[in-house]
């Protein structure tokens, strides 16, 4: 398996982001909606969202790479359901299929057990640096 990236440091640390739980293509993580994370209309912004799923997505590739390859993301779209303005959100990804060089996956947000957003993502497999 490829080393993963740690998400306590960095953007995931800047987030909040909880990465509780990845392996053998699937990845679960969270996110404490906090003020500083809402958009002027106070409601949770799309970017951190957005993030939630594509920290997620690499996760789930990553746990199904080995230690030659990283991956980077290539698209992430995403389609917002209904409205975060507190709580947690919850994202669970998979992995959908996976070849030599490209991944794709799909990840599910969820506020308070409602589905907020889906995201299909395409990410590239390379060797790693």
């Amino acid at each position: 398996m490829a080393k993963q990236p740690t998400e306590d440091q960095g953007f995931g640390q800047l987030l909040g982001l909880d990465m509780y739980e990845r392996g053998e293509g699937v990845s679960r993580c969270r996110l404490l909606v906090r003020p500083e994370l809402l958009n002027p209309h106070g409601v949770l912004h799309g970017g951190a969202m957005y993030a939630l799923a594509d920290n997620g997505m690499g996760a789930a590739v990553y746990s199904q790479m080995d230690e030659s390859e990283s991956c980077a993301t290539i698209e992430v779209k995403i389609v917002y359901i209904a409205p975060v303005r507190e709580g947690t959100v919850d994202c669970e990804t998979r992995v959908v299929n996976k070849g030599r060089r490209i991944a794709v996956l799909e990840s599910e947000l969820h506020n308070g057990g409602r589905l907020v957003a889906k995201a299909l993502g395409t990410f590239a497999i390379f060797p790693a640096r």
